[in-house]
């Protein structure tokens, strides 16, 4: 399987199996699964090396307990509670909840893309297992992902927000905007992240009030309309045709375009190039100076030997060194 081809619109796949309840994945006291509706269960075998992260993002959406993962979804207005949990090395079991069992695989199906799972990683690894760079990180987790989102939309909210800031002050943002604006599940507790639509409605001030950069607040609208009017469609197959569009609003560049494509559209060969840790990275690998800086375009010539892998390969690189954005991009 290509890079890209994991990012096409995905639909209930014949290579799950329906499995009968598991203790697994258990049904608690006043859990979602007792307040009626459709339970889907789904047994999922890896195509290549796979290790569930039990590490949550700091936006508040993930829960993990008892190594059971938990996700909120919505398909259009229509609620989908997701648990996930990895039985063994080679069986990972989904379980869904929702009024509908279409929308309760759809939302499978969204978590199964999002946590990468049937990305096949093994030519990469075969190609790439004694390289001199990546090659002992590549050794050491074979089942590296990169941290994915099961909505494109929020992996490009997400992105704006995130924006020449630092990670931690980003998330607080993040959280502020899925508290005031997102959706809760009165059972679970769990929240989701708002949709295209709310935030278009929403005044810049209000998004500023979070701690947005008053530019970023109207970078942030005007990505919502032109993705809920439907003229920027992030599910389509040609992410090029989108990302020309958003290109067009002052505030998205480059970076915010290719974490989109990493993180929510499953484009490996995307690589956030100017990102700092990859621009102190390169630097220092180019030279004897520590403090040294690559620019963008030679952060993006360094890694094209990777191609059509390179985003997967900076992933690598990132965490073979150390880098503390490891922790922000790696699942």
């Amino acid at each position: 399987m290509t890079p890209s081809s994991a990012a096409r619109r995905v639909t209930p796949s014949s290579a799950a199996r329906r499995v009968a309840p598991s203790a697994g994945v258990g049904v608690a006291p006043g859990s979602a699964a007792e307040s009626g509706g459709v339970e889907v269960r789904i047994e999922v075998r890896p195509r290549s090396v796979y290790r569930l992260s039990r590490r949550v993002g700091l936006d508040g959406l993930a829960q993990v307990r008892g190594g059971v993962l938990h996700r909120l979804l919505h398909a259009g207005e229509e609620p989908v509670c997701i648990r996930v949990a990895q039985l063994s090395a080679d069986r990972v079991l989904f379980g869904a909840r929702a009024a509908r069992r279409d929308v309760a695989e759809w939302g499978i199906e969204r978590m199964r893309f999002a946590l990468g799972i049937d990305q096949d990683l093994r030519d990469f690894y075969e190609r790439f297992r004694f390289d001199s760079l990546i090659g002992r990180a590549v050794r050491a987790n074979p089942g590296l992902r990169a941290s994915g989102r099961p909505d494109p939309f929020e992996a490009l909210v997400w992105a704006v927000c995130e924006q020449l800031i630092e990670y931690e002050r980003a998330a607080s943002i993040q959280r502020r905007i899925v508290l005031t604006l997102g959706r809760r599940c009165p059972v679970t507790g769990l929240r989701d992240s708002p949709p295209a639509a709310m935030l278009a409605a929403q005044a810049p001030a209000l998004l500023a009030s979070f701690d947005l950069s008053p530019g970023r607040a109207l970078t942030l609208v005007r990505a919502a309309r032109e993705v809920a009017s439907g003229r920027v469609d992030l599910f389509d197959g040609d992410h090029e045709r989108g990302w020309r569009r958003l290109r067009r609003i002052s505030g998205i560049g480059s970076w915010t375009i290719q974490t989109l494509a990493l993180t929510g559209q499953g484009r490996l060969d995307q690589l956030p190039a100017g990102d700092l840790a990859y621009i102190k990275l390169v630097g220092r690998l180019r030279g004897d100076d520590p403090r040294a800086r690559a620019s963008e375009e030679e952060v993006a010539r360094f890694f094209a030997p990777y191609e059509p892998w390179s985003g997967l390969a900076g992933l690598h690189a990132l965490q073979g060194s150390g880098s503390a954005a490891a922790l922000r991009l790696v699942a």
